[in-house]
């Protein structure tokens, strides 16, 4: 007779997901959109959802957040549905989420909690997981209430003239602080490599372009699309993490350097924006942002001034003086009227110019391209002057470079006029002295 295989995976969770509706402060939100939102986030964990709803919260209770008789109502239905994990869309105090748990016989999860799970999960490269560990760290350490008992234990000292020692709660502080400082010497490492990469991409003639967005927008296949690659990307919410860069060719034969970042969500744990600073620092030196936004989805503006915040917290954006374009993507997901009013929405963008796109058809993304090129692409051209046997530099030209125009003389002589930013134009003339360079006339 033979056995059954063993199976190895970890027994599926249920889970309720619940959003609390404040009054005053979700007006610019969809409950309905937050709700699908936090659903999505809980089923990133691969939790079995069986029930999500929204939850109307005329003031907050300071012990429990919800009222008595909803804490109670849900409490019955964790019982009947043998609920293992309430998912509460909201922040929660150390406090009301060890009340909840006691409630409910369930574990409770906020917000701040279920994206850092996510986090942990999904990160690959060495920096991902030490920035999500500090994230985790630094959370869990305003955790550590005296939920059980063993924490009210004291550890004694030698003999009976020492005091009584540290409590266990102390002791789980102070080793909690020693394994963050020691996370922020090894992060301090990994982000010193990363820096010297970022210079030896800097002295590279190439522009830099970051693609930035809320979760789920669609800039990992609009990534994939312009680079040709392979870069994870799925419909799932925070589907990359760890930030990718690509060459991407301009039109004009034109390249350059194109990351992919994560994304960004409403109410984006303070914990994480810390943490992963660094690696948005690819967003704050990138020569043109690009903000991919979900244009078919409700909460669209609302999501596109989450983004914003960000955005000003790193101090990136226009606000810092950077370009930025935005790319409405999916529009492939509504019909032709509103496709037209989105055109037409485009067509009348104030400052930061707009293109409605398909990341998944590539429909607009010419265009897209076409702007990006101009935008890196503002230095005033200069002439190059080659002899017939300058084939190296004009091969380089050519590369690194966008060509303007060119004329090939009687005597074998190459006239370029092109456009180089100012490291380009500066490798240029240190590698080939000597070619001759003048403003091209206008």
């Amino acid at each position: 007779m033979s056995k059954r295989p063993i199976d190895h995976r970890p027994p599926v969770e249920t889970a309720l997901v619940l959003h609390p509706v404040r009054p005053g402060v979700d007006g610019a939100r969809d409950p309905a959109a937050r709700l699908a939102e936090a659903r999505g986030l809980a089923e990133a964990l691969d939790l079995a959802i069986k029930g999500a709803e929204t939850l109307p919260l005329r003031a907050p209770v300071p012990a429990t957040l919800l009222g008595r008789g909803k804490v109670d109502e849900i409490a019955a239905r964790c019982a009947e549905a043998s609920i293992d994990v309430v998912v509460v869309d909201d922040a929660l105090t150390p406090v009301q989420q060890r009340n909840l748990e006691r409630a409910w016989s369930a574990k409770v999860i906020d917000r701040t909690g279920l994206i850092l799970e996510i986090f942990a999960r999904r990160a690959r490269t060495r920096e991902g997981r030490l920035q999500v560990e500090l994230a985790r760290l630094a959370y869990e350490r305003s955790r550590l209430v005296k939920t059980w008992t063993h924490l009210e234990r004291q550890r004694g000292g030698l003999g009976v003239m020492s005091g009584p020692g540290e409590t266990q709660i102390e002791t789980d502080r102070r080793l909690l602080a020693v394994r963050i400082a020691r996370l922020k010497r090894e992060l301090a490492d990994v982000r010193w490599g990363r820096r010297l990469q970022r210079d030896a991409r800097r002295r590279a003639p190439h522009p830099t372009i970051a693609l930035v967005g809320y979760t789920n927008a669609g800039k990992s296949t609009l990534f994939n699309r312009l680079t040709e690659a392979s870069a994870g990307a799925g419909n799932r919410l925070f589907e990359t993490l760890d930030p990718t860069v690509r060459a991407v060719r301009l039109p004009d034969g034109r390249p350059a350097m194109l990351s992919d970042t994560v994304g960004f969500i409403s109410d984006l744990p303070h914990e994480l924006v810390e943490a992963f600073r660094a690696t948005l620092e690819a967003v704050r030196e990138a020569d043109v942002i690009v903000h991919v936004r979900d244009i078919a989805g409700p909460d669209t503006d609302a999501q596109a001034e989450d983004v914003r915040k960000v955005l000003a917290e790193i101090e990136a954006g226009p606000d810092a003086g950077q370009v930025m374009v935005e790319a409405w993507n999916k529009i492939d997901l509504l019909d032709e009227i509103e496709r037209g009013r989105l055109a037409a929405r485009a067509r009348r963008a104030g400052e930061t110019p707009a293109f409605p796109i398909s990341a998944a058809s590539g429909e607009g993304t010419d265009a897209l391209l076409a702007a990006l090129a101009a935008l890196v692409d503002a230095s005033e051209p200069v002439e190059a002057v080659l002899g017939a046997d300058d084939g190296r530099a004009l091969a380089w030209l050519y590369r690194h470079g966008r060509i303007v125009a060119r004329r090939d003389e009687a005597d074998g002589q190459v006239r370029l006029s092109v456009k180089l930013d100012g490291p380009a134009l500066g490798r240029f003339e240190r590698l080939f002295p000597e070619a001759l360079f003048k403003e091209a006339a206008q």
